[in-house]
């Protein structure tokens, strides 16, 4: 798996457990959808991103994205 897909997915994975932590605990899990989509964002635009440095330290092969 190549750090640009495992960065969409772990971004997807967490939109959709804090929508699932919206329904059954607290509206308040609405935070953590915005902390990921400006996680994205500021991704997107700088090419810094955490979650890309993690996987790539784990191992996960270069994709074109982040490298």
């Amino acid at each position: 798996m190549s750090i640009d897909r495992a960065v969409l997915g772990f971004a997807g994975i967490m939109v959709l457990l804090s929508v699932l932590l919206v329904w059954l605990v607290s509206p308040w899990w609405l935070l953590l959808t915005g902390f990921v989509g400006a996680n994205m964002l500021q991704g997107s635009v700088t090419g810094f991103c955490p979650a890309a440095m993690l996987f790539k330290w784990l191992g996960a092969k270069p994709g074109c994205a982040f490298q």
